[in-house]
């Protein structure tokens, strides 16, 4: 049986950038390894669409996450966070502990914050230095407009801008100089197309500045200390070496086909994914849906084990379940990096025939005719 990943983190990995990883390992401390860092780095900049340093960590995209806190901000500091699902509320995790002072906007999950919301929160709390959002929510397939949220907040206050970009950044349009961002942090088993275990952080003028009087704990997610390893082409400590020769490799890939194509190939495969999985009857979850994961509602007297035994165990594909309170109410389908037109075609396939075997009523070849009407179009 071929086995398919379909899930949001991690996503399939090209064939021949797997093979570069199975190269002989090579040292960090060499020319080899700096002209493969340089051409990172470089490549890097060109996703994220900015002039800025674009540091990379070792670690998950949790890792650069804390350090957007814990570099940014000083103790006692007012921070707002949003909280749309389990990666947003994670915000406020670590805001806590670093003894900062967590301002939460909660909105249900499967709704996308406005920037209304924002701003009164931001009225209400003058001296907040700094906003954490999520631009797409992996754990509800919710995509947040950051562009519209940072212009506001930067018109109306002094705070910066902090945005999870981790599985939107290569999949949804991001344009971190044009659109005046702050920080966007990604990591590298998304949008990337590699294992976990990188994490990416690109930074304005305006937080590197903060970075001078953060008093908060660091160590080893010492972005001053990074930032000025990265102006010499360098990190560090003792990065995943096989891990950065394998997202120089993807990074190519990703611009030979093209930023803009990238971001298109994606909002095409979410459109098919979503209106194949309409034409069999099934509800998607959430009114702001991202172009990196699909969140479906799981039909009502259908179990989700059930359905998804049959899924992983005899066609050979893995979804994601739900999180906290909607497990076993929502699955979640992944678009995001390595996928093209036909593996769109094989998940709703798989899905029908999985369905069909379980008792759920529709026209068997419905939804694989609508995503294929959808990837046409």
């Amino acid at each position: 049986m071929k086995k398919r990943l379909f899930t949001p983190g991690p996503t399939p990995i090209p064939e021949h950038v797997m093979l570069t990883m199975a190269e002989p390992i090579i040292h960090h401390r060499n020319p080899e390894f700096g002209e493969i860092l340089k051409s990172t780095f470089e490549n890097l900049q060109y996703l994220f669409q900015t002039k800025q340093p674009v540091l990379a960590l070792t670690s998950s995209g949790t890792g650069s996450m804390e350090a957007s806190v814990a570099n940014f901000l000083s103790a006692g500091d007012t921070a707002i966070y949003v909280n749309g699902g389990k990666f947003g509320e994670r915000w406020g995790n670590i805001l806590k502990a670093y003894g900062c002072k967590a301002i939460e906007i909660k909105v249900e999950w499967g709704t996308a914050v406005t920037v209304d919301e924002i701003l009164a929160k931001l009225k209400e709390n003058p001296e907040t230095k700094a906003v954490y959002i999520t631009h797409s929510e992996t754990s509800t397939g919710i995509a947040t407009d950051v562009r519209a949220i940072t212009k506001a907040v930067h018109e109306k206050s002094n705070a910066v801008v902090i945005v999870d970009g981790i599985t939107a950044v290569g999949c949804m349009e991001l344009r971190f100089d044009e659109w005046d961002m702050d920080c966007v942090v990604t990591g590298s088993q998304k949008g990337l197309m590699i294992p976990p275990g990188l994490s990416f952080i690109a930074l304005s003028e305006r937080v590197i500045k903060m970075m001078e009087t953060s008093n908060l704990p660091k160590f080893y997610f010492n972005l001053k200390k990074e930032l000025a390893s990265w102006q010499k082409t360098d990190t560090s400590w003792t990065p995943a070496v096989s891990l950065f020769i394998g997202v120089n490799e993807s990074l190519k890939m990703i611009k030979a086909e093209g930023i803009e194509n990238v971001w298109k190939r994606h909002e095409k495969l979410s459109r098919a994914c979503r209106e194949g999985c309409k034409a069999i009857g099934l509800k998607l979850f959430g009114n702001s849906p991202s172009y990196a994961v699909t969140a479906v509602n799981v039909p009502e007297g259908v179990s989700f084990s059930d359905f998804n035994k049959i899924l992983k165990f005899k066609y050979g594909v893995t979804v994601a379940g739900g999180q906290d309170h909607l497990k076993g109410k929502i699955f979640r389908i992944s678009h995001l990096g390595y996928y093209d037109d036909f593996d769109m075609v094989t998940m709703i396939s798989a899905l029908e025939m999985s369905l069909k075997e379980i008792g759920w009523k529709f026209d068997i070849g419905s939804g694989v005719a609508a995503a294929q009407k959808a990837l046409c179009e």
